[in-house]
């Protein structure tokens, strides 16, 4: 099943500019440094994953970074792209980490937007301290976009493995192949608009500004053999203003703010129940959010399997088609409107519940879509239901011969009912005909046992407000325009005029 892709980031804000009360960055920044000391001797310790996903980072001379993102990439099988982005030490790593453990049913891969760095030249070379690592054109971004793309189409890719010794790449390239999820870490992902347009889902981290900066002299002084001047020093050269220019301008176009960064396990465990979420999605229920597949189990695979078995007995065949369109209807009528409405028990207690929508009909399209009216007369006692014919020869579904609706249509919800939506070109003419006489577009709900992607698209793209329900999504239509896998004919089947 191909499934669309979701990008995923999250970003933090360890970088916001700090401040004393004179409005002065050097005034907080030594008034920090006691803190910092304290902050060493337990670093290691309570931030030792820090680094664990970042495969190419080096002690040395790493370039300091201002924010990093991390975005998840699925490939189209799975299809999920994720990020996550955020000032260093905000707890970037540390999330991802905690999302990543969660999906640990998934297929996980991590790319880091660190090993698209730029070669040195020798000139920049002899100068390393003055480089600006925390720039955007110091990324190679072309080729990140390349990489991105690739595994989203689900080709194997080969990234970069960047030395920051050297500053330069070297040999071998990480192979990644195409996975469930893919993450993509990096300081300036939510920079470039061409990678935000990747994602389904941005993240960011944010942590107070005191703790970000404390963790980050702890971090360089303790693991990098930095000391606090030079630290200083080049936040307020590089880090601060790359900050304030490049990450904190695109903290806007993030879908999710996590506070306290790792600490916040609601949140996290909401991240993860969403990304399982869209996982199960088939592609077009994430293009289409008026698209609704029912939820599978082996009930509803057991008995596709038997109405699709062309050795399949007509009783056997209405028993189990009877059996999908009640749930079809019953998913259906979920999508109505409903209001609360309290009653009285028999043991004299106060239940509060809700109430149905009065104002229902039902239109079938003939001859299959009367399969569906007696399923739909036992969920709703003196349903009205009308009917349209149309003729479908050449499956142009162009010629409409009969129509006969209830009084008041327009004032009705609509279940339109047909077991199988094939090119969409009926249910098109179907469905122009209940606008024409009045009906809401956001008022009808089109139900059927099994759809074909080239008629969700049509019916979709022309009328986005209404609803499709569904019990499964076919692979497509054949060269004489018939529904595969498909069922045969329908009607022919359930009212046995093979």
């Amino acid at each position: 099943m191909n499934i669309s892709f979701r990008f995923i980031g999250v970003m933090g804000s360890e970088y916001e500019t700090v401040r004393d009360s004179r409005g002065s960055s050097f005034g907080r920044h030594r008034s920090l440094q006691v803190r910092a000391w304290c902050a060493r001797a337990s670093f290691n310790t309570r931030h030792r994953t820090l680094d664990h996903f970042s495969h190419s980072r080096h002690p040395a001379l790493k370039p300091q970074r201002p924010s990093e993102a991390i975005v998840l990439v699925p490939s189209p099988k799975l299809g999920f792209p994720d990020r996550v982005a955020g000032g260093t030490a905000s707890g970037k790593t540390t999330v991802c980490d905690m999302i990543i453990e969660q999906l640990h049913d998934q297929r996980v891969v991590l790319v880091n937007q660190d090993s698209f760095y730029h070669n040195l030249t020798k000139e920049e070379l002899s100068r390393v301290h003055e480089y600006n690592f925390d720039h955007p054109d110091a990324f190679d971004t072309e080729k990140l976009l390349s990489c991105i793309e690739k595994l989203m189409q689900g080709q194997a890719v080969d990234i970069p493995n960047y030395d920051f010794k050297a500053h330069k790449n070297i040999f071998p390239a990480r192979k990644v192949n195409p996975s469930d999820v893919v993450i993509l870490e990096g300081i300036l992902v939510f920079h470039d608009p061409r990678v935000r347009d990747l994602m389904n889902m941005k993240i960011f981290v944010d942590t107070d500004a005191d703790v970000r900066l404390a963790r980050r002299i702890g971090r360089d002084t303790v693991e990098r053999g930095r000391d606090i001047k030079g630290v200083l020093d080049q936040y307020a050269k590089f880090v601060k203003p790359a900050f304030e220019n490049f990450i904190l301008p695109t903290k806007k176009y993030a879908d999710i703010i996590i506070p306290r960064g790792g600490d916040n396990h609601v949140a996290i465990d909401l991240i993860v129940q969403h990304i399982h979420t869209k996982l199960g999605q088939h592609d077009l229920c994430k293009i289409y959010p008026n698209l609704y597949v029912i939820h599978s189990t082996f009930q509803i695979r057991g008995m596709h399997t038997l109405i699709r078995d062309a050795k399949t007995t007509k009783h056997d065949f209405i028993f189990y088609a009877d059996r999908l369109i009640r749930l079809v209807v019953e998913q259906g009528l979920g999508h109505l409107p409903f209001k609360e409405k309290q009653v009285i028990a028999p043991t004299g207690s106060v239940y509060t519940g809700v109430e149905f929508c009065r104002r229902l009909c039902g239109v079938s399209v003939i001859r299959s879509g009367e399969s569906m009216e007696n399923a739909l007369r036992a969920c709703c006692k003196g349903v009205k239901i009308g009917k349209i014919l149309i003729h479908r020869e050449g499956d142009n579904g162009q010629q409409l011969i009969y129509h006969n609706l209830p009084k008041n249509i327009s004032d009705r919800h609509v279940l339109l009912l047909d077991p199988v939506l094939g090119t969409g070109n009926s249910a098109v003419q179907a469905i122009s005909l209940l606008l024409e006489k009045g009906v809401q577009e956001a008022n009808i709900i089109f139900l059927n046992l099994i759809s074909a992607p080239q008629g969700i698209h049509a019916v979709c793209k022309r009328f986005p407000r209404i609803k499709i329900v569904t019990s499964e999504i076919e692979s497509g239509l054949n060269e004489c325009f018939r529904v595969i896998p498909g069922m045969g004919e329908f009607g022919d089947r359930y009212f046995g005029t093979v």
